[in-house]
């Protein structure tokens, strides 16, 4: 029986459906209000990536508050600082994590603390009690609250030339130090262990354990997964889910499935969410971030929408072709533009560097309808950007 006969067939329509109704861009509130629905969404999707562009709001706010349309500053800050019911950690780069999840990081932690850290192999061990012993004895502390730093040569672009500062970064990448709080890109450093108000840290998930959250999160948040949008810039990973993946179908709890133009690629579901079919589609209109999880696997994205977004914002000017920031926008189930905006805090309004048509939003027919309502969003964009 070859892999077709025995998959379940899937058109892109359907596979797009499913993927946006796992991360809930059907429905306008699908987490209610208020710091509580911060923390809702961030424990559905798994993470929420932080980068620090701020051409625009960044890229964390910006996921949350196309999925809570009420959603303030504020209320990522009561959940993290709060509430604490997330916390920073590296998934595929860095992101905030739901803290109920943070078991599944203490086997990287803990290989830091014997290994290191490849990005801060230099960090002296001096360094690295220091910075242990301001937290201890003087409370949570910024890079700011440290001084007496002899700077030294960058080893990377990305690189601090605080000695001190990559002390904190490498004690934090050990789990010694969590993000007790950020403002902007400024985070504040706190023992993990007081910060959580722990007597121990929790016992570290089993590397079994860990693979089978890697692929629950992801069929969570996806709905159809594949090895690479489970594994998501994690090769090591691959075939410990592949292995749990085949016990799965054995046992009928996933289905193979033959996503359209896919090709060779393996897909699989569950079957409850094959079962369950799509509703109509959404009419719902999202400005998103280029680090949205519906964007940031560039390839996924292509292979359900037929789109190739084009992060250019370290693209030489001239062979730009969306801009240097674009944001794609999502209308429907169809992505029908890509937007460059900036915004322009000290004049207090939101510009369209670019506008380009993609899609079904290139056929001309169709624009005007489509500019009207996308023009509506902006005004919301706007309001969101430029409120406290």
């Amino acid at each position: 029986m070859s892999r077709s006969d025995k998959s379940h067939p899937l058109t892109k329509t359907q596979a797009r459906q499913i993927w946006l109704h796992a991360q809930r861009l059907d429905t306008r509130a699908p987490f209610g209000d208020g710091p509580a629905a911060t923390g809702a969404a961030v424990e559905h999707l798994g993470y929420v990536q932080i980068d620090t562009i701020n051409v625009v709001e960044r890229s964390h706010h910006h996921i949350l508050w196309s999925r809570i349309p009420g959603y303030r500053r504020a209320d990522l800050r009561q959940a993290q600082s709060v509430d604490k019911t997330v916390f920073e950690y590296w998934t595929h780069a860095l992101s905030y994590v739901p803290t109920k999840d943070l078991r599944f990081f203490i086997p990287a932690m803990k290989r830091h603390r014997r290994e290191g850290h490849k990005w801060l192999a230099s960090v002296k061990p001096a360094d690295l009690r220091k910075v242990m012993r301001l937290i201890r004895q003087g409370g949570a502390l910024t890079i700011r609250d440290i001084d007496d730093d002899v700077l030294v040569d960058k080893e990377h672009l990305w690189a601090s030339r605080k000695p001190s500062k990559r002390a904190l970064q490498l004690a934090f990448y050990q789990g010694q130090l969590t993000i007790s709080e950020r403002n902007g890109m400024l985070k504040t450093y706190e023992l993990t262990t007081r910060h959580f108000g722990w007597n121990k840290p929790p016992k570290g998930a089993s590397a079994r354990e860990t693979t089978a959250y890697l692929l629950d999160r992801a069929l969570r948040a996806q709905g159809v997964v594949s090895l690479d949008s489970i594994c998501h810039l994690d090769a090591p990973s691959k075939a410990p889910v592949r292995r749990l993946i085949e016990a799965r179908v054995r046992r009928g709890e996933l289905v193979p499935v033959a996503l359209e133009g896919a090709g060779k690629q393996e897909h699989w579901a569950q079957p409850a969410t094959l079962e369950a079919g799509t509703d109509a589609i959404s009419e719902l209109v999202h400005i998103l971030s280029p680090f949205d999880p519906l964007i940031i696997q560039r390839k996924r994205t292509h292979l359900f929408f037929d789109y190739e977004h084009r992060f250019e914002a370290y693209v030489p000017r001239e062979k730009r072709v969306f801009g240097y920031f674009a944001l794609p926008v999502l209308v429907g189930d169809s992505i029908v533009a890509a937007l460059d905006l900036k915004t322009d805090r000290k004049d207090r309004k939101l510009l369209v560097q670019k506008w380009s048509w993609v899609g079904v939003g290139a056929k001309k027919g169709a624009r005007k309808e489509l500019k009207r309502r996308i023009e509506e969003e902006l005004h919301r964009f706007e309001r969101f950007q430029l409120g406290e």
